[in-house]
């Protein structure tokens, strides 16, 4: 099977349903945004010292397709396609809930950076961030179920708290941030 298809020659692609739109409409830029974060988050996974949640972050790809996949949808309930549940963002917050044990108090912003999983790790939560903002585009023209925000927005604190977490199990130096002074 050719990959190529030449239909988005002329800046055109097709949603789940067949119809045709820019490729620079505000449910691309949605689902090009998300499926930008899950190419992050894979990086994220391929770093050695993320091996401990390596199947709780193919969990959250596997979200991240689900998401995708409901934001190119035009029609909802045309297709079987997977759904976000409650439990999905519970899964979430119970990921931090265990990750934050043991880590300091926060007193200060932290610089993004430290080590290179650390950087990945900041970079993907502003990824993840544009994402949510790029959905909220969406839904302020089309229905967008709510849960995919909520989840978009769980997902950049878990990536900051990742950070963190990866920072101290690894020796590696937080800096926090210090206001120059005007």
């Amino acid at each position: 099977m050719k990959i190529y298809t030449k239909t988005g020659d002329k800046g055109e692609t097709s949603l789940v349903g067949g119809t045709r739109v820019s490729k620079t409409h505000v449910r691309i830029e949605a689902y090009g945004t998300v499926d930008e974060l899950n190419a992050w988050i894979g990086r994220l996974r391929d770093h050695g010292e993320t091996s401990l949640w390596k199947d709780r972050i193919i969990t959250v790809q596997d979200r991240l397709f689900t998401i995708g996949s409901n934001l190119a949808l035009e029609t909802p309930g045309k297709f079987n396609i997977p759904l976000l549940h409650e439990d999905d963002i519970t899964d979430l917050e119970s990921w931090m809930d265990e990750m934050d044990v043991g880590l300091p108090a926060m007193r200060n912003f932290v610089l993004p950076g430290g080590h290179p999983v650390v950087s990945d790790c900041h970079i993907t939560r502003t990824v993840c961030r544009r994402a949510e903002r790029q959905v909220l585009r969406m839904a302020e023209e089309i229905d967008v179920d709510a849960l995919i925000v909520t989840y978009l927005n769980r997902l950049s604190d878990l990536l900051f708290v990742l950070a963190r977490k990866l920072t101290f199990d690894g020796g590696f130096e937080e800096m926090p941030w210090q206001p120059k002074k005007a």
